[in-house]
C-alpha cells in the first residue's frame, strides 16, 4: 500500500497503515503526491528567489530569530549554522523514547503537513523525511517537554535532529538502537543534510507528537467500541439479563444517536437467544440455593451496567465521532509558523499565527480519555458480576474451574481490571485545562496538549485491557454452564464471540490458571478486531 500526501486528504486510518505494521510485518509507505511536490518546489522557488537575501523585510524565522529574538536580523552567511543551532536549543527532551508507531505518526504527519503547501520548506527536506520513514529509520525521541504550543518544540527537535543526521542524536533501525549517521549510513542514506532557511523552524513547530498520539489512540478507541458491545452481549447472555431495555420503542423516547446504535448493535447480537428469558432463567444455575423445579423470581429490570449499557457505551461513541473529526482536521493542517500565503498579487507573503497552538487536540484528548474511562468503568461493573455467585445468579464462585479449595478461580482478574479502571480515572483528569507562561512569558498560555495525548493513548490501552478481560471471562461463563442450559442457546452473534475466543484460549480453564498468554491472546482479540469480525460474519455489519 501506497499513501501519496497531499496536505487535504490523509485519513486516520491510511496514517495508522503506516505507522503499524500490517499482519505481516510491513508498513505502507508514504510519498509525495506528485501535485503536491510540484507545489512545493514553486513555493520554495518564490522564497529563494525574492525573499534570501539581507535587504529583504524581517519574516519570522526565515531571516530572524525565534521567541524574544524576533527582531534580530539572520544573515544569509549564517544561516545553515543558524538551521542547526534552532535544533539543537530545543532538544531538550527528557524520558524514555516514544515507540515506534508514535515516531512513525509523527513523521508521516509533518510530512503532511508540509505537503499542503503553507510551511515553504524544501522539497528535499520532505522527500528526506520519507525516505527515512519507509526506510524504517525511527528517531530516538523522549516522551517528556513539549507543552502543546510552538508546537511540540523538543520531541520534534530531536526528531529533526535525527533525520538530518546530528552526531548527538539516536535512531533505532532494525531493532537496533544507534547513532543516527550510522543508522542512515546503514539504511542507505546520506548521512549529512543541508538546511536551507526555515527548514529547521518548519520540522520543529507545530503540534505533530500530540497529534500523533491523538490518531492511534482515537484509531483504537474507535475499534474497542464494537467490543465492548460484543463484550457487554456475552456477559448479559451469561448472566440471563432482560432484553428490555434494548426495545428500540423505548430508544426512540431519547433518541441519542449512540445509545440506539448500541441499542442495535445489542439486539443484532442477541438475535436468536433463549439464554435472556425467562424459562433459561427457571435453570438452576450452580450456586443458586434453590430447588430443582423452583421458578426463579421475575428478573423484571436489570442492574445499571447492564440496562443502561447503551447510555454509557453510546456517548463514548459520539465522543469518538467528534474526536475523530478534530483529529482528521488536524492531520490535514499546516501547524506551524509563519504560514506562506498568497498575497493577491501574484506572489508570496509571510504571515504569523498560532496554528501550533494544540488546544483542539488537547480538550479532544481529554474528552477522549473520559469516554473511554467510563467505558473500562462499566465493563469492570459487569465482570465484577461474572465473579460473585451473589451477583450473578448462580454462575460458579470465582468462574471456578475444577476442585474447589485446590482451585480459586479468577476473582483477581476482576481486581487487576478494577485497578486499571482507579489508574484511568486519576488520567481522565483534565490536562487542557493547565497552563504555565514559558519563553519569558512570551508563550503565555499553552494547550498541554501532549501531556493530553499521553494519558488518553494510556486510558484507551487500559479500557482494551479491561473489555479483554471482560470478554475472556464472560467465555468462561457461558463455557462452565452450557452442558446445564442446552435447551437455551446464546444469541448467533454471541455465539461466533464464544467460538471466536476458544479458537485461541481454551475454554474452562482451571481455577489457578492465568497467564500472560492468556490475557495477551485476549487483548489481541480485541486489537486485531477477530471477535469483532467473527460476529459480524454471523449477523452483519455492526455499527
Amino acid at each position: 500500500m501506497i499513501v501519496a500526501l497531499d496536505g487535504t486528504s490523509l485519513t486516520i486510518d491510511a496514517a495508522v497503515a503506516v505507522a503499524r505494521p500490517d499482519a505481516a510485518g510491513g508498513f505502507a509507505q508514504a510519498r509525495l503526491a506528485d501535485e503536491a511536490h510540484a507545489r512545493l518546489a514553486a513555493t520554495r522557488a518564490f522564497i529563494d528567489a525574492h525573499w534570501m537575501h539581507d535587504e529583504a523585510p524581517l519574516m519570522y524565522a526565515f531571516n530572524t530569530g525565534v521567541g524574544l529574538f524576533k527582531e534580530h536580523r539572520v544573515l544569509m552567511a549564517d544561516m545553515v549554522a543558524y538551521q542547526a543551532k534552532t535544533v539543537y536549543a530545543h532538544a531538550t527532551g527528557v524520558g524514555e523514547p516514544f515507540p515506534e508507531d508514535v515516531t512513525r505518526a509523527m513523521m508521516l504527519a509533518r510530512a503532511n503537513a508540509f505537503a499542503s503547501n503553507y510551511s515553504g520548506p524544501r522539497v528535499e527536506l520532505v522527500e528526506r523525511l520519507l525516505a527515512c520513514l519507509n526506510a524504517g529509520l525511527h528517531p530516538v525521541v523522549p516522551q517528556k517537554g513539549s507543552v502543546g504550543a510552538s508546537g511540540d518544540l523538543a520531541p520534534l527537535a530531536h526528531l529533526a535532529a535525527a533525520v538530518c543526521g546530528f552526531p548527538e542524536a539516536e535512531m533505532i533501525w532494525r531493532s537496533r538502537r544507534m547513532p543516527a549517521r550510522e543508522a542512515l549510513a546503514a539504511a542507505g542514506l546520506e548521512p549529512d543534510v543541508a538546511l536551507g532557511a526555515k527548514d529547521a523552524s518548519a520540522l520543529i513547530n507545530g503540534s505533530t507528537t500530540s497529534l500523533a498520539l491523538a490518531l492511534l489512540a482515537t484509531h483504537d478507541a474507535r475499534r474497542l467500541l464494537k467490543a465492548a458491545d460484543v463484550a457487554l452481549c456475552l456477559t448479559l447472555e451469561a448472566l440471563r439479563g432482560e432484553r428490555d431495555a434494548f426495545d428500540p420503542r423505548i430508544q426512540r423516547a431519547r433518541p441519542h444517536p449512540g445509545q440506539m446504535k448500541v441499542a442495535r448493535n445489542v439486539l443484532r447480537i442477541l438475535d436468536g437467544s433463549r439464554r435472556t428469558t425467562q424459562d433459561a432463567r427457571d435453570v438452576v444455575f450452580p450456586e443458586e440455593s434453590r430447588a430443582a423445579g423452583t421458578p426463579a423470581a421475575p428478573r423484571v429490570q436489570d442492574v445499571y451496567s447492564l440496562r443502561c449499557a447503551p447510555q454509557v457505551h453510546g456517548p463514548a461513541d459520539e465522543a469518538v465521532a467528534y474526536v475523530e473529526r478534530i483529529v482528521g482536521t488536524e492531520l490535514n493542517s499546516a501547524t506551524d509558523n509563519p504560514l506562506v500565503v498568497e498575497d493577491g498579487s501574484g506572489g508570496l507573503v509571510s504571515l504569523s499565527g498560532g496554528h501550533f497552538h494544540g488546544q483542539y487536540v488537547a480538550q479532544a484528548m481529554d474528552l477522549l480519555a473520559i469516554a473511554m474511562a467510563d467505558m473500562a468503568s462499566i465493563s469492570e461493573r459487569r465482570l465484577a458480576r461474572l465473579i460473585d455467585p451473589g451477583m450473578s445468579y448462580g454462575l460458579p464462585r470465582n468462574l471456578l474451574a475444577g476442585k474447589k479449595g485446590l482451585n480459586t478461580g479468577y476473582a483477581t482478574v476482576q481486581c487487576s481490571a478494577s485497578a486499571l479502571v482507579m489508574e484511568n480515572r486519576t488520567l481522565a483528569m483534565p490536562a487542557s485545562v493547565d497552563s504555565i507562561p514559558g519563553k519569558g512569558n512570551a508563550e503565555d498560555h499553552v494547550s498541554n496538549s501532549t501531556w493530553a495525548g499521553r494519558k488518553a493513548r494510556t486510558v484507551v490501552e487500559n479500557a482494551e485491557q479491561v473489555v479483554a478481560c471482560e470478554l475472556l471471562m464472560a467465555a468462561q461463563a457461558l463455557s462452565l454452564v452450557e452442558p446445564i442450559a442446552p435447551d437455551h442457546p446464546i444469541g448467533r452473534g454471541s455465539r461466533a464471540a464464544l467460538d471466536a475466543i476458544r479458537a485461541v484460549i481454551p475454554p474452562a480453564l482451571e481455577g489457578d490458571r492465568w497467564y500472560a498468554a492468556e490475557m495477551a491472546q485476549a487483548l489481541d482479540l480485541v486489537r486485531s478486531g477477530a471477535v469483532v469480525r467473527a460476529v459480524e460474519d454471523a449477523v452483519g455489519a455492526l455499527e
